[in-house]
């Protein structure tokens, strides 16, 4: 991961550190997002959520984002692994282009693996964040 800021609010950083404890049980305690992960978090810079930048993609953000290759637009929301459904673009925070987008910012562009090779992507837009929009519980 590149050494961009995170900025994570207390909730998030509760319920993330949570979550990489309890994956440490299931089937991605080997995975190397949830390490990715960790790392991140331990970087992090912890702000109130009234302090978080409107364009940083944080947990439950939905964002638009552009493939630089094939010029595609996508538009995912980023969400805790229970919360998952990719057929309403909700991508858990423990699949690979999760763990990637979280904490970039509108105008930011990423390399995500994927089997084939590496997708390169853009955060284009920010069209929901609950930080922004004063949803401090999501």
């Amino acid at each position: 991961m590149s050494e961009r800021t995170i900025y994570i609010t207390d909730l998030d950083l509760k319920r993330l550190s949570e979550l990489i404890a309890d994956s440490m049980s299931t089937e991605y305690r080997g995975s190397l997002y949830l390490k990715q992960l960790n790392e991140e978090l331990h970087r992090a810079k912890l702000v109130a959520p009234k302090d978080v930048p409107a364009d940083v993609i944080t947990m439950n953000s939905r964002v638009r984002l552009l493939d630089m290759d094939s010029s595609e637009e996508m538009e995912y929301t980023l969400v805790f692994p229970q919360d998952a459904d990719s057929a309403q673009g909700k991508i858990s925070v423990l699949a690979p282009i999760g763990t990637a987008m979280l904490g970039y910012r509108v105008g930011d562009d990423f390399s995500w693996q994927v089997p084939d090779g590496m997708r390169r992507l853009k955060v284009q837009k920010i069209l929901f964040q609950p930080e922004a929009s004063g949803n401090f519980d999501l």
